[in-house]
């Protein structure tokens, strides 16, 4: 498990940029470490209500987000085809990166077992790791999902501090 206060695992997968079906590259964490602070936001799946909701609120928060330095990355177990195709559907400029493999729910201990009561998929949880690759803020979802525009405004200040 990855909790506050630990040095973030490095890892290597597949990152969809948005821009096309085929807008496929690999994201490796460690090559954008030191750039500022970076906030992992995983995410059960793509085309849901509630992750599009979230999406959309980082993506029209993201000017502010860049103010600070910060890097946003969204994580879903999606193929980064479909991460694309999502993308493009719903008008977000948050880059996904694709946990095909489920790796990094294991890793950061985030795994749901039973979305629509049959798939593994992500918790609902964010990250923020500072420039020198401390996890500085770890929230993973117990209940319901949260007020986004609110959320976002806690989660950008918790990168204030994380600067």
């Amino acid at each position: 498990m990855v909790s506050e206060g630990d040095r973030a695992p490095d890892f290597t997968v597949p990152l969809a940029g948005g821009n096309g079906y085929d807008d496929v590259s690999e994201f490796t964490l460690s090559e954008v470490m030191g750039d500022g602070p970076i906030v992992l936001a995983f995410v059960p799946g793509a085309f849901t209500s509630g992750c599009t909701e979230e999406m959309c609120t980082f993506g029209n928060e993201l000017g502010s987000f860049e103010a600070l330095d910060a890097a946003i990355y969204g994580i879903s177990v999606d193929l980064p085809f479909a991460q694309n195709v999502w993308i493009a559907q719903e008008g977000f400029n948050i880059p996904m990166l694709s946990d095909w493999d489920h790796e990094l729910i294991r890793m950061f201990d985030v795994v749901s077992e039973n979305m629509y009561g049959s798939i593994e998929s992500a918790q609902r949880s964010v990250f923020i790791i500072n420039s020198d690759g401390v996890v500085t803020y770890r929230w993973v979802r117990e209940n319901g999902n949260p007020k986004f525009d609110s959320f976002i405004d806690d989660i950008r200040e918790r990168v204030k501090e994380a600067v």
